[in-house]
């Protein structure tokens, strides 16, 4: 009897230890902010951006990053410009998008 009662204890404990970590993960990672940069290389890893500031998370940039849908990466060529959403800790490039060529122009002007 004291055998199950250790087992069930140590269940409930090892569920709430997870249940907390999932919340916290959860928490952590965010509000999504907005990207926008010009691709500089294509590869069936991720993209190279020359990424503009992301104010409250980084300068602007040229790096490599990985995409949450890979599928992306047969619209993608080099020379667009992007925009996605990105997550403070991570360099993961989700809900990529090409801009039009309009707004491309747009943009750099400003």
């Amino acid at each position: 009897m004291n055998t199950r009662r250790h087992i069930l204890a140590a269940t409930l404990a090892l569920a709430g230890v997870l249940a907390v970590n999932t919340n916290a993960q959860d928490k952590t990672k965010g509000k999504g902010m907005t990207f926008h940069g010009k691709v500089e290389a294509v590869t069936d890893k991720g993209l190279t951006v020359n990424g503009e500031k992301v104010e409250g998370w980084m300068d602007a940039m040229t790096m490599s990053y990985s995409v949450d849908k890979p599928e992306v990466l047969k619209k993608i060529k080099v020379g667009d410009t992007i925009t996605a959403t990105v997550y403070k800790g991570e360099t993961t490039l989700h809900d990529v998008m090409v801009m039009p060529p309009g707004k491309q122009d747009k943009k750099s002007a400003k």
